[in-house]
C-alpha cells in the first residue's frame, strides 16, 4: 500500500510513539493511513444514505429537510492530544476502541423538527446501529450548545472483509451552526483579556437564536396549515 504523504507534526507523534524503531514507524504509518481510509468510506456510507433520504423527504413536501452536509476525518494531532488527555498511548487499538469522533458528519437543516425527522430515519435504517444519542437541544449544555449529536455503527465493505466503523452524527439547524462556530472560534483564542464578557454575550445569543427556532418553527406550521 502506498504510504500517504504526512504533516511534520504526525511524523514527529509518530517518531515519539516508535522511538528509534524506523521499520515498526513504517508499518504504523501505513497502518494508521488504512484505518483513516476506512474511517472516510464510512462517511461516504452516512453521507449517501443521507442525501438519499433528503431526496425521498423532498418528494413529500417540496422541501428539503437538509441544507448542506459537512464531514471531516480528525486529524493525527488532534488524535493524538485526545488519547494524551485521557491516559491512553496512542496506537491504533486504543484509537478505535476509544474515539467515537474520528469520523465527523454535520447535518445542517432549517427547522428544528428536521433534526428529528433525520435522526429517527437514520436510526430505522436496518444496517445502522445507534450507539449513543446526545440531545443538546432539549438539554442544552450550560454555555448554551445545541445540536443533536448521534454514534452510529454502519458496516463498510472492502476487498476481503466487512467491517462496522463508527461515525458521528452531528444534526443542527443553520442558526446553530452560526452560533457553533463563532465558539468554536473563541475556544481556540488565546490572550482574550474580556473572554468572561463575550461567553456571557454567547449564551444570550444562544438562547436568543434557540426562540428563533421555535418561533420560525410555529410559523412554518402555520403556513403549511394551508396547503
Amino acid at each position: 500500500m502506498r504510504i500517504m504523504l504526512v504533516k511534520d507534526e504526525t511524523i514527529e507523534i509518530i517518531k515519539e510513539t516508535f522511538p528509534g524503531e524506523p521499520e515498526q514507524m513504517v508499518d504504523y504509518m501505513i497502518n494508521f493511513n488504512e484505518l483513516m481510509m476506512k474511517y472516510n468510506s464510512a462517511i461516504r456510507e452516512i453521507k449517501t444514505k443521507l442525501e438519499i433520504l433528503n431526496n425521498e423527504l423532498s418528494l413529500g413536501d417540496n422541501n428539503n429537510p437538509i441544507e448542506s452536509i459537512q464531514s471531516r476525518v480528525k486529524k493525527p494531532i488532534s488524535i493524538a492530544n485526545k488519547l494524551k488527555k485521557m491516559g491512553k498511548p496512542m496506537n491504533l487499538d486504543t484509537i478505535v476502541e476509544n474515539l467515537n469522533d474520528i469520523a465527523g458528519i454535520r447535518v445542517i437543516c432549517s427547522f428544528i423538527d428536521d433534526i428529528y425527522r433525520i435522526s429517527d430515519m437514520i436510526s430505522k435504517q436496518d444496517d445502522i446501529i445507534v450507539v449513543e444519542i446526545r440531545d443538546y437541544i432539549k438539554n442544552p449544555k450550560p454555555n448554551g450548545y445545541r445540536s443533536y449529536h448521534m454514534i452510529v455503527e454502519v458496516p463498510v465493505f472492502f476487498s476481503d472483509c466487512k467491517q462496522m466503523m463508527r461515525v458521528e452524527i452531528q444534526i443542527r439547524t443553520v442558526a446553530m451552526n452560526f452560533w457553533a462556530s463563532l465558539e468554536h472560534c473563541l475556544k481556540y483564542k488565546s490572550n482574550i483579556k474580556n473572554e468572561e464578557e463575550i461567553v456571557n454575550e454567547l449564551k444570550i445569543c444562544a438562547d436568543t437564536i434557540a426562540n428563533t427556532d421555535i418561533k420560525m418553527l410555529e410559523i412554518k406550521k402555520k403556513i403549511n396549515a394551508f396547503d
